[in-house]
Parts: C-alpha cells; sequence; structure tokens
C-alpha cells in the first residue's frame, strides 16, 4: 500500500493536479479561501444562534417563496459552524505559503 501511495504522489498527472489546486500565494488567492472557508464559519460561531432567531422570527409569517429560500439559505449558512470547513480553509492557507 505504502509503493502504492509512493507511486501515485509521483505521477506526473498527480503532481500536475495538486499544482492547479494549490491556493495562489497572492492577495486575491488568500481572500478567496478566507472569505469562502473561513468567514462563513467564525461567523457561524460567534452569532450564529443570533441570526437563527433572526431568520426563525421572519420564517414564522407568511412570506413570498423567493423570500422563504433567501431565509432558509442564510440559516443554512450561518447557524451552525462547520469545523471541516474551518479546518479545511486554514490547511489551504497553510499550504499556499509552502
Amino acid at each position: 500500500m505504502r509503493h502504492k501511495l509512493k507511486k501515485i504522489k509521483e505521477h506526473p498527472v498527480t503532481r500536475q493536479s495538486m499544482q492547479q489546486l494549490k491556493p495562489k500565494r497572492t492577495f486575491w488567492g488568500i481572500l478567496g479561501v478566507a472569505i469562502f472557508f473561513i468567514l462563513p464559519e467564525v461567523v457561524a460561531i460567534i452569532w450564529g444562534t443570533d441570526i437563527k432567531a433572526w431568520t426563525q422570527s421572519h420564517l414564522s409569517q407568511p412570506l413570498p417563496l423567493d423570500e422563504e429560500y433567501k431565509y432558509r439559505a442564510i440559516e443554512m449558512l450561518f447557524t451552525d459552524p462547520s469545523y471541516l470547513n474551518l479546518a479545511i480553509g486554514m490547511a489551504l492557507l497553510v499550504w499556499a505559503f509552502f
């Protein structure tokens, strides 16, 4: 198994794929990782209960379908923090600098 993993790691196609996945060490690369992976999870950790109460208060009254979807999306994105997503974001930031 170890030999097979080493062979996959040294394969040129795998190396090229990993280089394409690696975030660029530019302002936009770092900002993209921070905004899409880290920021929503930090907001969910700090203000998750407040956001859930706010969305539930809006969802308790009759709303048009598009507004209901908007509040449900906000609730799904910001109420329950995903520590896996936070760990992936941190790993990508560390990987960008090495």
